[in-house]
């Protein structure tokens, strides 16, 4: 099953929010906390509070970021 090509901003945003809140809750909570017996709930703990925000987030900043990619990239 595909998705329809319309969405492709917000499936963007869905697994660009999903991979970066998964990763940057993972790091910060190690760096934090460290690796304890209560890692990986205190890391999901803290996904699910981070995933929520960094989702909308995307959605606002990626249309400002690509204007500004365009502006300083080449184009072919």
């Amino acid at each position: 099953m595909k998705i329809n090509a319309k969405y492709s901003d917000l499936v963007f945003a869905f697994f660009m929010s999903l991979l970066m809140a998964l990763l940057m809750s993972g790091v910060l909570t190690a760096i934090h906390l460290g690796f304890t017996p209560h890692f990986i709930a205190q890391w999901l703990h803290s996904f699910v509070l981070a995933w929520p925000i960094a989702f909308p987030s995307i959605l606002l900043i990626a249309p400002v970021v690509r204007k500004i990619v365009v502006k300083l990239t080449e184009q072919a």
